[in-house]
């Protein structure tokens, strides 16, 4: 099987299997050690998008992935434009899982010359995996990493970008714990805020509706959040 740099696609291979929502988000921890198995077997491959079709993104088939956890490469590519973009100096991932989206993070620090990449991973065995990867990718001096809870790591000073990746239904306490630490010109994302998967998009408006942030939902196949806090804007 050819393998692919998982920071740059160039390759989609086939991936026939189906594969059911609540067996990707249903029990989280499991799975995740599941792909980490499979990802060793066969190595990175990208494959077509198979989660399923939503009123606001009907061909989801048109994006692609690495597995069903990893953001898709679109996502991973709007990432690293956004820390070109914005050129951050702290940028906060919460859920590392294998590393992948860390590494497009770091790789747009790396080309601005200079932030960090704060992310944290609560399980052990995933996070060694994580750091298995970035410690061989030449990306690590732009990395902090951290086998910790999102909700209890500690970030100094303020946050100019916020990736909220972690489990879903933790997402919202993510946001609301880090918000006052938020810069008001900084970007909040939220991934997996389809329509579908309702627990991350129904966070986010929940919090825009107490008018805490406001929100744009992206019509990705997983979806995401941008968002921005309300106060301390000009």
């Amino acid at each position: 099987m050819i393998r692919v740099d998982p920071r740059y696609p160039r390759r989609l291979f086939p991936y026939n299997r189906a594969v059911k929502l609540k067996e990707l988000f249903g029990k989280k921890e499991k799975n995740e050690h599941r792909i980490i198995h499979e990802v060793a077997q066969r190595g990175d491959a990208l494959q077509p998008e198979y989660h399923r079709a939503t009123p606001e993104c009907p061909n989801p088939e048109c994006w692609s992935m690495y597995d069903s956890m990893t953001a898709e490469v679109e996502v991973l590519e709007f990432l690293r434009c956004m820390v070109r973009t914005l050129k951050p100096q702290t940028v906060v991932e919460t859920g590392t899982f294998m590393g992948i989206s860390t590494l497009w993070i770091a790789e747009g620090l790396q080309a601005n010359g200079f932030g960090k990449v704060i992310t944290c991973e609560y399980d052990s065995s995933v996070f060694a995996k994580a750091k298995e990867r970035i410690d061989k990718s030449g990306f690590a001096k732009w990395i902090d990493y951290r086998n910790e809870s999102s909700l209890e790591t500690r970030i100094q000073g303020s946050i100019d970008l916020l990736f909220s990746d972690s489990d879903p239904p933790l997402r919202e306490q993510e946001v609301r714990r880090f918000l006052p630490q938020m810069n008001p010109n900084g970007l909040i994302l939220m991934h997996d805020a389809s329509s579908h998967l309702k627990t991350v998009r129904e966070a986010a408006l929940k919090m825009e509706h107490e008018g805490l942030i406001s929100v744009v939902l992206v019509p990705t196949p997983r979806g995401m959040v941008i968002a921005q806090k309300r106060s301390g804007r000009k």
